[in-house]
Formats: structure tokens, sequence, C-alpha cells
């Protein structure tokens, strides 16, 4: 079974509070922001208006790639509330 497959089988329920929060002027200094490219679920996007970054965290795989690649200061992040977040199906 391939990785999308996979994928589609979770079920995500978001929380009401985002868990990941983006410091603006921590993420403006990170260069070249490999938060855009390393989130396995391509959750990261940079908006081109403000050239802020921003994270959808409702489909998050709370996976915590963001917090490796990320300047430590640029991120906040902890799981989301209780029974609320990702449910990995396997099979």
């Amino acid at each position: 079974m391939k990785v999308d497959e996979r994928l589609a089988k979770n079920a995500i329920t978001p929380d009401d509070e985002p868990h990941i929060v983006i410091d603006q002027a921590a993420c403006r200094s990170c260069d070249p922001r490999p938060c855009l490219t390393a989130c396995p679920a391509h959750l990261y996007e940079v908006i081109e208006a403000t050239g802020e970054v921003h994270v959808e965290t409702a489909g998050c795989l709370e996976c915590g790639t963001c917090l490796v690649v990320c300047t430590p200061e640029a991120l906040t992040w902890h799981y989301p509330s209780g029974g609320l977040g990702i449910r990995y199906r396997f099979g």
C-alpha cells in the first residue's frame, strides 16, 4: 500500500486552538525556510501579501519534523488537546 493510501485512512479531529504557533519575527530570519519543504503533509506556506509563513494545523501528522528543521525560537509546539488531532489507523 502506498503512503498516500495509508495516510487517507487516518482520522483528524482538529483542535479549536492551534497546537503550532509561528513567531513571525524569528521565522523571517530563517533562510531558506525548511518547513516549507520538510513537512510531510505540506502544511506550511508563505502568504505572498505579507511574506509570513502560515501553517494549517488541521492536517498535522504531529510528527515533529518542523521542530527539527526550524529555528528553535520560530515555533511553539504542543500536542493537541486530549482526543483531538490525528488518530492513525493501520491496516
